[in-house]
Formats: C-alpha cells, sequence, structure tokens
C-alpha cells in the first residue's frame, strides 16, 4: 500500500490542508494523524469523511492514488464553482431553517467547502448558521436531526467520561463549548437538543476567528430535561427524565472538568455556553482557579457591549463614569456586563468598584433591585442592591433613575414600549438603548422602534 504524502498532487487540499483555506501550506508533524492518512483501503470511505472530502473537486491524479475511479462523474469541478453551485441551491430555499439544514447536511459531508462557503458569504450565512435561525433549529433538533455532531455525555456516562472522551478521533483539541442544554438563547430548557449551540459557535471559531476544525469539540451534557414538551416529543434524542440538580449535578460536571483536562491537557480551553444562572457562576467561580474556562454570557457579551458602549462615547461625549445605567435582566449576561462597565470606570477614575456600582441599577423579575431585597436575592445579584424604595415595572424604574443607557438582557420581547423610550429621549439628549436578547424575536425593541419612539435622538 502506497503511502498518501507520495500520491496527492501538491495542489490539493487534502492531507491536512495542503494549501488550504485555514493557511496551512503543507502538513506537519504535530498535526493529528487520521488513519487514511497513513493507507488509504477504500475511496468510497474517503468520500465520506467530511474532513477530507472535496466532491467533485478531486483532480485526475487524486482520483487515481485514492480509488476513486467509478465513484465520481467523470467532471472536475473547482472549489469555485462548487461554491457558485452551492449558494445557488441555498438561496433557493426561502425558510431559513431549510437553508440551515442545507448548510448542516454540507458540513456533514464536506467540511472544506463548508467553511469556504461560510467564510465568503459571512454576511448571508451567519444568521443560518447562527443565531436567530439556530434557536428554531435547537426546537426542532430532533425532527432535523440525521447524523451526530459533537460529543453527548449523558448521566450514563458517570464513571466513563474519560473513556467517552478518547472516543473522539481528534486528540490535539484545544477548545471545547460545552452546554448542559438548560437555558437556550432566550428559548429556556431544549435539554439535549442545545447541541445546536456549541456546534454553531464552533463554526464561528473556524469562519471568523481561523481556529482549526480538529482542535474544536462541542459537547452537550444531558442531564434531562425539564421541558415537558421534550419529554413527551417521540423524536426527542435526550434522556426522557426531569433534570439532575445538587449532589448528582455536581459530581458529573466535576468528572468531566478533569477528564478533559487529563486527556487534552491544561491548557484546553471550556467554554460554558448557556447554562442556567445558578448554575453559570457556580462552574465560572469553582474552575476559574484550576482550568482554562470562558463564559460566554457572562465574560464574552460582556466585552462586545463594553466596547459598544466605549464606541458610543465618541458621539456622546465625556466617560462611562458620566451616565447612569438600567439593566432589564440581571442573569448572567446583565450583571457579567454591569460587572465589567464598573471596572472599566474604576480603570479610568481610579475609585473603588463598590464606589461606581452605584450609578449601575438593575431590574429582574420583581422589580428595581434594591437594598430592602438584599436577604433575598442570589449571591451575583447582591454588589447591586442599592438604597432606594422598591419600585416595581420598568416603567416606573426609568421614571425615578433617569437613566442615560438603557440596557436589556431579560430574554423577553417588547420590553422596551413606546412610552419607556420616549421617556428616555425626554430627559437625554441622545439616549443610548442596546436591546441585546436574543433570538431577535426575544429583542426587548427594534432599532427602528427605538428611532422612531425617540424622534431619532436615540443611538
Amino acid at each position: 500500500m502506497k503511502n498518501c504524502g507520495d500520491l496527492v498532487d501538491n495542489k490539493s487540499a487534502i492531507v491536512g490542508g495542503v494549501g488550504d483555506m485555514y493557511s496551512e501550506d503543507s502538513a506537519t508533524l504535530d498535526q493529528p494523524i487520521t488513519p487514511w492518512t497513513i493507507s488509504v483501503a477504500s475511496g468510497y470511505s474517503l468520500m465520506r469523511d467530511p474532513r477530507y472530502n472535496k466532491g467533485l473537486a478531486f483532480t485526475e491524479k487524486e482520483r487515481d492514488a485514492h480509488y476513486l475511479r467509478g465513484l465520481l462523474p467523470p467532471v472536475v469541478l473547482s472549489q469555485e464553482l462548487q461554491e457558485k453551485k452551492m449558494m445557488n441551491l441555498i438561496r433557493q430555499y426561502e425558510v431559513p431553517l431549510h437553508r440551515y439544514i442545507a448548510m448542516v447536511g454540507l458540513q456533514e459531508t464536506n467540511e472544506r467547502l463548508f467553511y469556504r462557503l461560510l467564510i465568503d458569504n459571512v454576511e448571508e450565512l451567519l444568521p443560518v448558521v447562527y443565531t436567530p435561525t439556530v434557536g428554531e433549529a435547537c426546537q426542532k433538533y430532533g425532527s432535523i436531526f440525521k447524523h451526530s455532531q459533537g460529543l453527548y455525555i449523558s448521566l450514563k456516562e458517570k464513571g466513563k467520561i474519560l473513556e467517552t472522551l478518547k472516543n473522539w478521533p481528534e486528540r490535539t483539541v484545544q477548545v471545547i463549548v460545552v452546554t448542559d442544554g438548560e437555558r437556550i438563547l432566550g428559548l429556556g430548557d431544549l435539554g439535549c437538543q442545545g447541541m445546536g449551540i456549541p456546534v454553531g459557535k464552533l463554526a464561528l471559531y473556524t469562519a471568523l476567528g481561523g481556529v482549526r476544525p480538529s482542535l474544536c469539540l462541542p459537547i452537550t451534557i444531558d442531564v434531562g430535561t425539564n421541558n415537558e414538551k421534550l419529554l413527551n416529543d417521540e423524536f426527542y434524542i435526550g434522556l426522557r427524565q426531569k433534570r439532575a440538580t445538587g449532589k448528582e449535578y455536581d459530581e458529573l460536571l466535576q468528572e468531566f472538568m478533569y477528564a478533559v483536562k487529563q486527556n487534552y491537557g491544561e491548557k484546553v480551553l471550556i467554554q460554558f455556553e448557556d447554562f442556567a444562572n445558578h448554575n453559570a457562576f457556580e462552574l465560572l467561580a469553582r474552575y476559574s482557579s484550576s482550568h482554562l474556562v470562558f463564559n460566554d454570557d457572562i465574560q464574552g457579551t460582556a466585552a462586545v457591549v463594553l466596547a459598544g458602549l466605549l464606541s458610543a462615547l465618541r458621539l456622546l461625549g465625556g466617560t462611562l463614569a458620566d451616565h447612569t445605567f438600567l439593566f432589564l435582566g440581571a442573569g448572567e449576561a446583565g450583571t457579567g456586563i454591569a460587572d465589567l462597565i464598573a471596572l472599566e470606570i474604576s480603570e479610568q477614575n481610579g475609585k473603588p468598584i463598590e464606589e461606581n456600582r452605584k450609578n449601575i441599577w438593575l431590574v429582574d423579575s420583581k422589580g428595581l433591585i434594591v437594598s430592602s431585597r438584599k436577604e433575598s436575592l442570589q449571591d451575583f445579584k447582591k454588589p447591586w442592591a442599592h438604597e432606594h424604595e422598591p419600585i416595581t415595572g420598568l416603567i416606573n424604574a426609568v421614571k425615578a433613575i433617569k437613566p442615560t443607557v438603557l440596557i436589556g438582557t431579560s430574554g423577553v420581547g417588547k420590553q422596551f414600549t413606546k412610552e419607556i423610550v420616549e421617556d428616555m429621549a425626554s430627559f437625554n439628549k441622545t439616549p443610548l438603548i442596546m436591546a441585546l436578547s436574543n433570538p431577535t424575536s426575544q429583542a426587548e425593541c427594534t432599532a427602528e422602534e427605538a428611532y422612531t419612539w425617540s424622534e431619532v435622538h436615540a443611538l
């Protein structure tokens, strides 16, 4: 049997990505070894490996070298022409979910073409492979499921998580995006069907961040679901039981975290994605000193929002300390953003972070977070309990606090009403309104509504 390295066309994108889109000019010794790169027994198997399949782009030389003669039509099509053909096909679908299914199908059969398509058409396809379409895809994941993507670790794997991780074919994983499916976007508990989020997020790591797909691992931790609709759905792909909590949950997560470190080393990044508030803060606090961890909802969203605020100051003038902030939503995103804003203000003015929190107010489902509620608050909300009379309802909080910046992270749509936006415009020359909840259907208001109701004064 010949060695593949001797048979591949030098202009090809086979074998570790020679001259491919990931800027890998040649195969290197540290690249993961996959069975077919050592010896190819069957071109038929090669065509069904999404990492190396090129479809009709296999050259004449490659078809001879890899036993592909007769398995493909005689024409050789360039990647450019295949990309054009695929985009024409996708554009024929009017329903976003149908476009999503087509893109997933491509990712499962021709990974290289999938990423080329996504990179070259990012503005058009980003809303397809991730938000807002991925939300509907997760809701219907069981119905549209065809092939497994990522790794599923359930309560059935307790005591065997390290063995389960070893079943994943790539040995040099550097980035893991993991969810337990309890708080998927603004859609709530979708259980095992939350896998669409890690898969979609890591597709962006590759397409937008240049991280090689073989270094990425999407994982779903399945501890059950409290979603009765899913439990009664004959096509649901997860455990049919209520969510495990307390000790059972903690032990499974602890085993998972240490198995990941043992299998992939201490430098592997573990991104917690769409965990419910009560677990998200706890996991970040518990493992931040022993593992390389990151929570996109708490830390990632905060970084993006802070960047937006600093950019807005170029138009508004002044500093962050000159503004009064009011949040609708005091969960992971809301408190994470508030924390980072307070930290940035402290960096700018040198004052203690506790003092700089005083101009940052949060509203949760029970109203304005104030000191009289402190005993009943979750720990991550307590730093935001300021001295003020109790207030219920966002509209009343806006009238009382008179914020210059209104930020929505509630996950509940249409909460920034016409009256609220008009009030913001009445005591601010240029009110800054950030409706951040997703998917789009859950946004507090649209940009058009903010502009119209504020008579184009809002930013």
